[in-house]
Parts: C-alpha cells; sequence; structure tokens
C-alpha cells in the first residue's frame, strides 16, 4: 500500500506567523495562519483538511460496506465538522461529527443504520482518530 506525504512550513511566532502547507501529488497546497485556524478569518487550517479527509474516507468506507452487503449506493455525501478548543494550557481537537445523507436503492433503514455505524468505527480515518469523540447523524436520501 502506498504511502502519502505532506509538508508544511511555519515562519514567525504563533500569533503572527504564518505557514504553507501543500500534499505531494499538487491537488492541495495553501497558506494558514492561527487567525485562519483559531478566529474565523477566512482560509484553511489542518482541522479543515482533517474534516476533509474524514468525509472523504468515510463517504468512499460506506459506499464499500454497502456494495459488500449487495445494496449498492448510488450517491454517499458526507460533511465532517471538526472542533477545535482551549483546553487548559492548549489547544484540542474535541470531537468530529459525521453527517452523512446516502442514496440506497432497496435498503432497509436498519441495515443501512448497522453499515452506517460500523464503518464510523471502521473506516482508517475514524481508526486514526479513535482518540476523539465523532458522532454520526447517518440517514438515506
Amino acid at each position: 500500500m502506498p504511502t502519502r506525504n505532506a509538508t508544511a512550513t511555519w515562519e514567525g511566532g504563533l500569533k503572527n506567523g504564518k505557514g504553507n502547507f501543500k500534499g505531494e501529488s499538487g491537488a492541495i497546497s495553501a497558506p494558514y495562519s492561527f487567525s485562519t485556524r483559531f478566529e474565523n478569518a477566512p482560509g484553511t487550517n489542518p482541522e479543515e483538511l482533517l474534516a476533509a479527509s474524514h468525509a472523504a474516507c468515510f463517504s468512499m468506507a460506506l459506499a464499500a460496506g454497502l456494495e459488500k452487503s449487495g445494496k449498492p449506493a448510488t450517491k454517499v455525501e458526507t460533511k465532517a465538522a471538526c472542533t477545535v478548543e482551549k483546553v487548559g494550557d492548549g489547544f484540542t481537537i474535541t470531537g468530529i461529527k459525521l453527517t452523512t445523507r446516502a442514496t440506497v436503492p432497496g435498503i432497509e433503514p436498519g441495515q443501512f443504520k448497522q453499515i452506517a455505524d460500523a464503518t464510523k468505527t471502521g473506516c482508517p480515518v475514524s481508526r486514526a482518530l479513535s482518540a476523539v469523540k465523532i458522532e454520526l447523524d447517518a440517514q438515506l436520501a
């Protein structure tokens, strides 16, 4: 299996510094700062990247689980909300909420829920983030 790589550079102090990250493929690259991460300035941040990774992984893994059960989805859409908060002297990612809507012809709601719940704990990004509270709102579209 492949290993994926990304790099990040930070220049300056925490509040007045600036950073930039990029993936080896060249598909992602952006600047970030204290204000884009911990305030509401426009721009990206590590939590947004983590949310995108989790949403992409979960959608793909759910599609695979549904297909394996004989009920392939025609569409799976997932939104991930990653929360970072001040905890003690530092910042902590305190939770991720996944909101998924799927179009799955012929599946019973109970079967869908069972597969979605298994995917919540089984997708690779969920496994990597197991120290964080992950909530799931999965419904058929």
